[in-house]
């Protein structure tokens, strides 16, 4: 792989990143006014609509009949299946539980890359995979976890879809392009999106609080378009397990995000943790092919 072409994808994969960090934040501010079902779907209109507009502007080809049950699969995985499970279960957990999650998904996405794009990492990225996600996992543990069996379940479905979702999507990239394949998935679930949006719409519009607004605009354009941008051509040119690892830093940044604009406190021990963090996804790209 060109070492240029593999920077670029550390590069873009990093960007991607910092934009999904808000994507937690932003939906635990909506589900309090919107139902998880209603946030979910209207996000992806509104995105489908975006990706819509986009794809017609640059004049883009469509899919092949191969490429369509990829795309499908990419819709299933991020389109409805974590922004929905993910919403539903921040309902029951804590943000320390959303964390447990989201610092395993770089292992899941990189079991999936294994499986359907043929990578074969060497044995020591494993252990730095696995370290990085110990180290997010241990943290959240000590932050203190309590009892939400079904929380714990609807999160555990997200990320796996969500895993499945990016490898699929990386790996139709390289033929598709990075942004073609979330557009076209997009395009591909709006039909059934925007009619379920119409049929959800919130009964008094007048009691959803400007907070929900402001994050579901964020995680239309933000969380499900423009950082798959990103994300998914940083897959493509750095390989779906390596890029994947920087998604351990994701839990830290959303912490930060959630620091600054809420005060909440940031502790010492999550400095050393993020520092453990970034050790371990420099060795992942260090060995990671």
């Amino acid at each position: 792989m060109d070492k240029s072409n593999k920077s670029g994808g550390w590069i873009n994969g990093f960007i991607g990143v910092i934009i999904f960090s808000g994507s937690l934040p932003a939906t635990r501010v909506a589900v309090h006014y919107l139902s998880p079902v209603f946030l979910t779907v209207a996000r992806a209109t509104i995105a489908g609509l975006l990706a819509a507009a986009v794809l017609l502007i640059f004049k883009e080809k469509r899919p092949t009949r191969r490429q369509l049950i990829p795309l499908g699969v990419v819709a299933v995985g991020v389109v409805v299946g974590f922004p929905l499970l993910s919403a539903l279960a921040l309902r029951y957990v804590t943000s320390a539980h959303s964390i447990v999650f989201v610092g395993l998904l770089p292992l899941v996405t990189a079991g999936f890359g294994v499986l359907r794009g043929g990578e074969r990492p060497r044995p020591v990225f494993w252990l730095f995979s696995v370290l990085g996600s110990l180290l997010v996992v241990g943290y959240a543990v000590w932050q203190g976890l309590s009892a939400a069996p079904m929380g714990d379940a609807l999160m555990l479905g997200a990320i796996v879809l969500c895993g499945l979702g990016y490898a699929e999507g990386a790996r139709l990239s390289r033929t598709l392009g990075g942004w073609q394949v979330i557009s076209w998935a997009l395009v591909l679930a709006l039909p059934v999106m925007l009619v379920v949006t119409l049929v959800c719409w919130p009964v008094s519009v007048g009691d959803v609080g400007m907070g929900a607004w402001v994050g579901l605009g964020y995680v239309s354009l933000f969380s499900m378009f423009i950082g798959f941008i990103f994300w998914y051509r940083g897959l493509a040119q750095g390989g779906v397990a390596a890029v994947g690892q920087i998604q351990l830093l994701q839990p830290f940044f959303g912490l930060g995000l959630a620091a600054s604009l809420l005060h909440e406190k940031v502790s010492v021990v999550m400095l050393v943790i993020t520092v453990g963090v970034i050790l371990c996804v420099a060795g992942a790209r260090r060995w990671g092919r």
